[in-house]
């Protein structure tokens, strides 16, 4: 079971409004809205896939790296790798 099972739910309703935020995008730059507002539109769903983004990472750490802690040894190990990775590229993006 993931880290996330028990808020996937909610995971999917943020994903689904991000798509139609994503979607009024288009929609903006199809009707030639100013610059302006689609970049405010753009920082706004980019807030909120950040939003998921760090929910998953603090799931991710509750439950599969401290799961792995538990259990010790090179999986353990590799669950910290991975999570300091992922926490990596969610800083760089």
């Amino acid at each position: 079971m993931h880290g996330y099972a028990n808020t996937k739910d909610a995971h999917l309703r943020r994903l689904r409004r991000i798509e139609g935020q994503v979607r009024g995008l288009q929609r903006m730059i199809d009707q030639d809205e100013y610059c302006i507002d689609v970049l405010t539109q753009i920082s706004a769903a980019t807030r909120a896939l950040q939003a998921v983004s760090l929910g998953l990472l603090d799931e991710h750490l509750k439950h599969c790296v401290s799961q792995a802690m538990t259990e010790g040894g090179t999986e353990a190990d590799a669950k910290i790798a991975e999570a300091s990775d992922a926490i990596a590229r969610l800083v760089r993006s």
